[in-house]
This record gives structure tokens, C-alpha cells and sequence, in this order.
């Protein structure tokens, strides 16, 4: 299986800014798209933001022209810069990653979830 390791999460302000980053590990693994999804108490879990294999971007309307989503893949690693945060931002932040894992003929589907980082933004 694959590995997710979050941080960058915290406390801020409102107007604030934080990043946060996601790293994948394991063995014998392709990532097709990494995501960040975000729960708030008492709230369903939510989609924020993807990145696919080939660069292409998805933000969800509420965070539109605040977040942005990017990666390093030499480092396996995801990353959401978010800006002018609000109260309503706050929320466990969760890192997904879907892609294939396995070795030679034996490749399998895999859909690994990161353990979550708290962002909490204050007035």
C-alpha cells in the first residue's frame, strides 16, 4: 500500500495563509492523481482540490481563486497553497492519492488516504 504523509496544517488568522504538503511512499507505485478533500465538524467530507497525472487541476468553487494545487513529482509529493483563508476553511485537511502499485504483470488499483492535518482559522 501506499503511504501519506501530511503536515503544514495549523492555526492562522482570517486573511491568512498556510500550505500544506503530502507525501507519498511505498514500493512499486504509480500515482494517476493526488487530492486534497476536507472535513469540518459536523460537515460531510468534501473534495478541495486535484491534480492529475498529466498537470490538469480541479478546485472546487469555494476555494477557487484562493487555493491552488501543485506537485513535485520527483519528490512524490503534493502541495495546496491556500490564501486569504476564512473561518469557513476550517477543517481536517485529508491527502488522497489513486493511482496503480504492484510489480510486473501484477498491477493493482490503489486508493491510499493520508491521516489529516487540522486547519483552524480565527478572526
Amino acid at each position: 500500500q501506499v503511504q501519506l504523509a501530511e503536515s503544514g496544517g495549523g492555526l492562522v488568522q482570517f486573511g491568512g495563509s498556510l500550505r500544506l504538503s503530502c507525501a507519498a511512499s511505498g514500493s512499486s507505485f504509480r500515482i494517476n492523481a493526488m487530492g486534497w478533500y476536507r472535513q469540518a465538524p459536523g460537515k460531510e467530507r468534501e473534495l478541495v482540490a486535484t491534480i492529475f497525472s498529466d498537470g490538469t487541476t480541479t478546485a472546487a468553487d469555494s476555494v477557487k481563486g484562493r487555493f491552488t494545487i501543485s506537485r513535485d513529482n520527483a519528490k512524490n509529493t503534493v502541495y495546496l497553497q491556500m490564501n486569504s483563508l476564512k473561518p469557513e476553511d476550517t477543517a481536517v485537511y485529508y491527502c488522497n492519492a489513486q493511482g496503480l502499485h504492484g510489480s510486473g504483470f501484477k498491477w493493482s488499483i490503489f486508493n491510499s488516504w493520508g491521516q489529516g492535518t487540522q486547519v483552524t482559522v480565527s478572526s
